[in-house]
């Protein structure tokens, strides 16, 4: 891949102009957008669970993640309460991960995803959850998470789907390109 090397590192104050706007492509056009001050709030509540993925020297693509107890997800009409967040970390949310448009479909969104699991791993979370939104169900079953059909995640889009994997489920690695009509 061109473009120079790639590394997964934690979110400094520098990188939410970009994080923004890359959030805001991504998710604007599904009336997902959160702004700048909800993705910042959600960061600072679990610094240790959030990334930046650079391309040489440049954030092409991020992560968030946070404690949640199971069933339960951040409010996207607002900024994150830490008193909301699981005190006993058994569940680990992936709020969030986007990487930029022009360089998807290369594996980084993986390379995001597999840094998370090690995290989580190396931290004691049992569980990964997140809410596909959009046409991404089949992405995230193909990497091992399962649909909650019980759940419907409010405020996420009509085809929303509460997902989570054990994290004993989550030592193999894919690389699996699931395409999205």
């Amino acid at each position: 891949m061109s473009g120079g090397s790639i590394h997964v590192r934690h979110i400094t104050d520098a990188d939410w102009d970009a994080i923004a706007a890359m959030e805001s492509r991504t998710y604007a056009e599904l009336g997902l957008s959160e702004g700048r001050a909800a993705l910042q709030s959600r960061a600072y509540a679990s610094p240790d669970t959030c990334f930046v993925l650079d391309v040489g020297s440049q954030p092409a693509g991020y992560l968030l993640a946070l404690p949640y107890p199971p069933f339960r997800y951040p409010n996207l009409e607002r900024a994150e309460e830490p008193a909301v967040l699981s005190r006993t970390p058994r569940n680990l949310h992936l709020h969030d991960i986007v990487v930029a448009e022009r360089l998807r479909g290369r594996g980084l969104g993986q390379r995001l995803l597999n840094h998370l699991t090690l995290t989580a791993g190396s931290r004691g979370f049992e569980r990964i959850s997140l809410i596909a939104v959009g046409c991404s169900e089949p992405f995230w079953s193909a990497r091992g998470f399962r649909a909650h059909p019980g759940i419907s995640p409010g405020g996420y889009g009509a085809n929303a789907v509460y997902m989570s994997k054990a994290m004993a489920d989550s030592t193999k690695r894919v690389d699996v390109r699931v395409p999205c009509p």
